[in-house]
């Protein structure tokens, strides 16, 4: 049984949710899944002032403890067309892991969360998936064998480079059966994936 890691940084929850469909994928693929977030690296001050929302049923995650899985998905809204700060900390602590060559073949993916439908959901999923390449860890992406790609019926998020959502501007808009589905084909890719390098 693979063990995946569901990582992610969430400010108001959207991020967050499309964690939880990750792992629903992931454990109907049979995985054994964690999810977990990273700390919270804005002022107290700037925290309340946004409102922000963490969900303080997943536990922290703890740089080392990456070596631990066999795939890691990583997750993060977007700040100003890349990953948000508090999830660009936490890999910036992991020159340790690369030294050692501790994530090389390991399976990786991306998901993050937009205000709006251009707001860089796709160079986002981009500045996750540079450093998980650098730390020499297998890609996967959401393919096209998701048909909700294809689909202009309405607006929703998900791209081949991962899954994703919109937010909209005040934050109101919740991750669509659309996007959420997206992220449970991704979940689900992923364990297969690790099942089979692993096995």
């Amino acid at each position: 049984m693979s063990r995946i890691l569901v990582l992610y940084y969430s400010s108001y929850g959207h991020t967050g949710k499309l964690a939880e469909a990750i792992a629903e994928g992931a454990r109907d693929a049979g995985a054994d899944v964690s999810i977990k977030r990273v700390p919270e690296t804005a002022p107290d001050e700037v925290v309340k002032t946004a409102g922000f929302r963490h969900d303080e049923s997943h536990e922290l995650a703890e740089v080392g403890e990456l070596a631990d899985y066999d795939a890691i998905l990583v997750g993060s809204p977007t700040r100003y067309g890349r990953m948000a700060s508090q999830m660009a900390a936490f890999w910036d602590q992991t020159g340790g892991l690369w030294q050692k060559g501790a994530l090389i073949g390991k399976v990786g993916a991306a998901f993050t969360s937009t205000a709006s439908q251009h707001g860089g959901q796709e160079t986002t999923l981009f500045s996750i998936i540079t450093n998980l390449l650098h730390q020499g860890m297998t890609i996967v992406g959401l393919d096209y064998g998701f048909d909700g790609q294809l689909d202009l019926s309405a607006v929703h998020g998900n791209s081949p480079y991962g899954a994703s959502t919109i937010a909209g501007g005040d934050g109101s808009r919740q991750p669509s059966d659309k996007d959420l589905a997206g992220a449970v084909y991704l979940g689900k890719k992923v364990a297969n994936t690790a099942a089979k390098l692993t096995g």
